[in-house]
C-alpha cells in the first residue's frame, strides 16, 4: 500500500499571505474585483485606481499563489482565490464592526445576551464631540417610519429629546408600549404631563413600570430593533445599534417579553407638586 503525503506548494505561512494582502489596498481591491467577475487589466486599473505596473505585479503574485487564471485578456479567480476573497471580505467586515463598537461596547453589559455577531449587519451610530445627538437623531428617524414601537430600559436620555416626535407619532396612530423604571416614569409624568395625558388618552400608548429594567435600552420597531447605551457619567446616549438581523430580533422580543411579564401598569393619577 502506498502512502501519499501532501506537501504545501509554497513555503509561506498564512500570516505572510495576509500581510501581503494588507500591505496594499490595491491588492485587496483587485482580488475582490476578480472574485466578482472576469476582468481585464484596463478595467482593473479603472476600478482600483492603481497603475499598470502595480496591476501587473499584483496579478503575477496572485498567479504564483494559484488564486487567479487568465482567459484571453481577462482574469478571474480560481476556487482558491474566491475562497480567500470571501474570507477576506468577512474579516474586513468583522474589523469594521469592531472598530465602530470598540469605544462604546463597554456600555452594553455582556450578560445581556446581545452579541457582537448580532451587530455585524447593524447601523452603528456613535455620539461624537461635535455631534453628540447623532444616536438620538438616528432613533428619531427610526421612530418616524414605524407603526408600532416598544421600549424597555432607562430611557430619559433617549426619549426625552424625542418627546414631541413621539407624541406626534402616537397621535397619528402609532401604537407604543413603554416599560420604565418607577423613578423615570415619575419624572416624565411630573415634567411632561401634557405630553403623557394626550398620548395615553388616545389609547395608542401603554406605559408600565418595572423596578429592575436593564441599564441599556431595547427598542422594537416594525422591521428593525435597536439597542441604546448611555454614559452614566454624562447621562448622554453614547451609542445606538440598530439592525434587521433575525437573531437580534429574536433576542429583543425575548428581552422585552421577560420584562413585560413582571411590569405593572402606570398609575396615571394626579401629580402632586
Amino acid at each position: 500500500m502506498r502512502t501519499f503525503i501532501m506537501t504545501p506548494c509554497t513555503t509561506s505561512e498564512p500570516l505572510e499571505d495576509l500581510e501581503f494582502l494588507a500591505r496594499s489596498e490595491h491588492r485587496v481591491a483587485v482580488l475582490e474585483a476578480l472574485a466578482e467577475r472576469p476582468t481585464s487589466r484596463a478595467d482593473l486599473r479603472t476600478k482600483t485606481g492603481a497603475s499598470a505596473s502595480t496591476i501587473g505585479r499584483t496579478l503575477r503574485a496572485f498567479d504564483e499563489r494559484n488564486w487567479i487564471r487568465r482567459d484571453g485578456n481577462r482574469y478571474e479567480t480560481t476556487q482558491l482565490g474566491a475562497f480567500v476573497a470571501a474570507g477576506l471580505r468577512d474579516l474586513l467586515a468583522r474589523l469594521e464592526t469592531e472598530r465602530a463598537l470598540r469605544d462604546s461596547w463597554q456600555f452594553l453589559p455582556e450578560a445581556s445576551g446581545f452579541t457582537v455577531e448580532m451587530a455585524s449587519r447593524a447601523v452603528v451610530t456613535v455620539a461624537e464631540p461635535d455631534a453628540p445627538y447623532r444616536p438620538v437623531n438616528r432613533f428619531a428617524a427610526l421612530l418616524r417610519r414605524t407603526s408600532r414601537f416598544r421600549f424597555v430600559g432607562a430611557d430619559v436620555a433617549l426619549l426625552e429629546p424625542c418627546k414631541d416626535e413621539l407624541r406626534r407619532s402616537i397621535a397619528d396612530g402609532m401604537e407604543a408600549e413603554i416599560i420604565d423604571p418607577s423613578a423615570v416614569a415619575g419624572y416624565i409624568l411630573s415634567n411632561y404631563r401634557e405630553h403623557c395625558s394626550a398620548a395615553l388618552e388616545s389609547g395608542n400608548l401603554s406605559v408600565s413600570v418595572h423596578d429592575e429594567v436593564p441599564p441599556y435600552g431595547v427598542s422594537l420597531f416594525d422591521d428593525r430593533i435597536a439597542v441604546s447605551c448611555y454614559d452614566p457619567d454624562s447621562g448622554m446616549v453614547r451609542l445606538l445599534i440598530d439592525t434587521d438581523a433575525p437573531e437580534a430580533r429574536e433576542w429583543a422580543e425575548s428581552t422585552f417579553a421577560s420584562y413585560q411579564r413582571d411590569a405593572r401598569p402606570l398609575a396615571f393619577g394626579p401629580v402632586v407638586g
